[in-house]
């Protein structure tokens, strides 16, 4: 094996790693905040980050090509969810789109986040099952900018993670083509065929 294709298999597999230690990280954050949505759709994201994990350490190209190709439905998600968070195009922060109306709770970062203060409800006031549902005081930084920035890392990541799927299939198939080339795929190599012409004349002069 080549030196490049170990390189770039063993770069990319890292990647891939990565990759799917922050998309596990997302979808813990997502099942505490209950936001339905963001969680089927990371759930998405790790069979593809997994997918595209095997590919590169298989060497099946497809695998890999079906994973880039995702990234730019994550790409194009996580978009969504940067509008969603910072309110543009008549989207709010506030609505039941990511729950499905499923649950009141909007984001576990509007509770939880840097330096808020949690205040919890009043008695008789608050929700079923004890869960405050009031957002933190004093928050560092708004659960929106705080969920638009992940969303913004997801990007980032999601660019690196298509360049060494780019990476892999390229190097993948050059190696396929060159293993073609020399006959390797071949049932037929070339001195077989040559091999039936030379044996007919040795049996025409030994007639």
């Amino acid at each position: 094996m080549p030196v490049c294709v170990w390189a770039c298999g063993r770069v990319c597999t890292c990647a891939f790693l990565f990759l799917l230690v922050t998309a596990l990280e997302r979808q813990v954050f997502d099942f505490l905040g209950y936001q339905w949505a963001p969680i089927l759709a990371t759930f998405v994201h790790i069979v593809m980050v997994i997918l595209g994990l095997l590919g590169t350490i298989q060497y099946r190209p497809r695998y890999v090509v079906v994973y880039a190709v995702w990234e730019a439905v994550w790409v194009t998600w996580n978009v969504f969810i940067i509008c969603f968070y910072l309110e543009v195009g008549g989207l709010s922060k506030d609505s039941e789109l990511l729950t499905f109306n499923l649950s009141p709770h909007r984001s576990w970062w509007r509770e939880h986040g840097p330096g808020c203060l949690h205040d919890e409800p009043e008695a008789g006031l608050g929700p079923l099952g004890g869960q405050a549902l009031v957002a933190g005081v004093g928050c560092a930084l708004e659960h929106g900018y705080t969920e638009a920035l992940h969303s913004a890392l997801q990007i980032l990541l999601a660019l690196v993670g298509f360049v060494c799927a780019c990476c892999v299939v390229s190097v993948f198939t050059e190696e396929e083509d060159s293993f073609d080339f020399i006959g390797g795929f071949d049932p037929f190599p070339r001195y077989h065929v040559s091999e039936k012409p030379s044996n007919l004349l040795l049996k025409q002069v030994y007639v």
